[in-house]
């Protein structure tokens, strides 16, 4: 198995001040990535931990997500949570966690002004948290409920989603929610936490990230306030390589709803960390680029057809930071998956959807990406990607990312490699990576056996427009679509009440 390193960027204006040999080769030593930017108020921090929920043991899934959430919700030895929100009120600044696959990230952005003051109080909430009791029940209480009813009543579209990594994982360690399955999560005690916290949060496992107004010898100053964690990491499970079916095996969610969400893809094996990776970029921007106009997927799904709000590709996971479009940065795996998101659709027209999206896909790996339209999505890439370091905080994540891969950050790694690249390349480095059959598919919709009935006999599924003028060379195309050859498909059915219950 390919192992990743762990080294410190030297790209985007960074000053080395540690180098950082294999993480996984038990050699670890202090790593610090550092953005400096004399001309900046502000002061953006990462705390980046090699621990995530990967490391949770079986039968207590969503320990390692409970216990970051004690720390950026929990307090200090000296301070309440209420009191940590009352002194951070003033310096408008906050700590923010999330656990994902391989790390648990902290970060926050302060003024310069109140940095001294800020660190403290970070630096304290990270190594010595407070532990209390009533803490812990309610963030594991609010965590269940994610669980069991946001996730399976709330929103359709992210069910499908975790669905779909689930069965991607299926005896894995990424297989399961972050966050955790119900019945882990409430057999968690505050003893594991604390004993979790104890192993994992360990100063070799810990990246720092300090990009802005901060002078270097802040930085000597972070290392003494974290004295106190573990000297000594653990190191991260081996991953096995995740199967794939022979041709389409499909888990449908069903519940009341609406209409129907779909979630498709298949692991792959490569990451940011190998040259194709690039070149699948490229493509995937051209088939399914989030929430933009520039894919296939969303200009013939829904701008021409109407079918949903939305219809996307990716080449690695994706987590939307927040409000905005763009992927949240750290969140680097050491496996990644291909993926196809396809936005509710109206329950008649789910499997003239899925069939929209594997005959785009299909077309993709068949036909390549023709020459100018190759260019057009070249530079559409390169500048859009630019957006994605727009701020402090997610330059130095992206620069942190770069590291655990082994390359310089996403965006000047594409800004060195897209002008090199060829379509023959993309469209070689396509047809070796991406493939229609072997595909794991999640659908969330009512009237589950129908659905079965339908997909298992490979009917035709024609489209019906509720109004005129559709153009003839889109309903030329909708005659293939409606009978696009659904290979050796399975099904099973799940209740919604089960999923991620165990």
């Amino acid at each position: 198995m390919t192992r990743l390193a762990w080294t410190v960027v030297a790209g985007l204006a960074a000053s080395t001040l540690a180098s950082f040999p294999p993480a996984l080769a038990g050699e670890e030593k202090e790593a610090v990535t550092y953005l400096p930017s004399s001309a900046s108020p502000l002061v953006a921090l990462r705390f980046v931990l090699r621990v995530g929920s990967q490391d949770d043991p079986k039968g207590k899934e969503g320990l390692a997500a409970l216990t970051s959430a004690m720390v950026a919700e929990g307090g200090t030895k000296e301070f309440a949570y209420d009191e940590i929100l009352k002194k951070l009120y003033p310096m408008a600044a906050s700590l923010d966690g999330a656990c994902h696959k391989e790390v648990t990230v902290f970060g926050g952005v302060v003024h310069r002004d109140n940095l001294a003051a800020y660190e403290k109080l970070v630096t304290a909430m990270i190594a010595t948290p407070r532990f209390a009791p009533e803490d812990f029940e309610r963030l594991r209480s609010e965590a269940v409920d994610y669980v069991s009813k946001t996730l399976r009543g709330g929103n359709d579209e992210e069910l499908g989603k975790w669905t779909l990594q689930v069965e991607l994982y299926k005896d894995h360690p990424y297989g399961h929610v972050d966050r955790g399955t119900v019945a882990g999560l409430k057999s968690i005690t505050l003893d594991d936490v604390k004993a979790f916290h104890k192993t994992h949060y360990a100063k070799p496992a810990l990246r720092l990230g300090v990009a802005g107004g901060a002078e270097k010898g802040f930085l000597t100053r972070v290392e003494t306030d974290l004295a106190s964690l573990s000297g000594k990491a653990v190191a991260p499970p081996e991953v096995p390589r995740p199967g794939r079916p022979k041709g389409l095996e499909v888990t449908i969610v069903e519940k009341p709803c609406e209409s129907t969400a779909i979630s498709l893809g298949f692991p792959l094996d490569i990451t940011r960390h190998d040259d194709d990776f690039y070149a699948l970029a490229v493509a995937d921007s051209y088939l399914g680029e989030h929430r933009t106009f520039n894919g296939k997927l969303m200009q013939d799904l829904r701008g021409k057809r109407g079918l949903n709000y939305g219809d996307y590709s990716y080449v690695e996971d994706f987590i939307q930071d927040g409000q905005s479009t763009f992927p949240v940065p750290n969140n680097p795996r050491r496996q990644q998956a291909f993926s196809i998101w396809i936005r509710p659709v109206p329950h008649d027209k789910a499997v003239f959807a899925l069939r929209g999206a594997l005959w785009e896909l299909n077309r993709l790996i068949e036909g390549g990406i023709p020459e100018a339209e190759f260019e057009a999505t070249r530079s559409f890439l390169l500048n859009y990607s630019k957006l994605w370091v727009q701020t402090l905080s997610r330059r130095l994540g992206y620069a942190m990312d770069g590291a655990f891969y082994g390359r310089k950050d996403l965006v000047t790694e594409l800004a060195d490699r897209l002008p090199k690249l060829t379509a023959k390349q993309v469209n070689e480095a396509v047809r070796r990576h991406l493939k229609v059959s072997g595909m794991k598919v999640a659908i969330v919709t009512r009237d589950a056996q129908a659905l079965k009935a339908t997909l298992e006999g490979n009917k035709p599924t024609p489209i019906t427009y509720d109004t005129q003028g559709t153009p003839e060379d889109v309903l030329v195309e909708d005659k293939q679509i409606a009978v696009y050859p659904l290979k050796d498909v399975t099904v099973k059915i799940v209740p919604v009440e089960a999923m991620f219950e165990k």
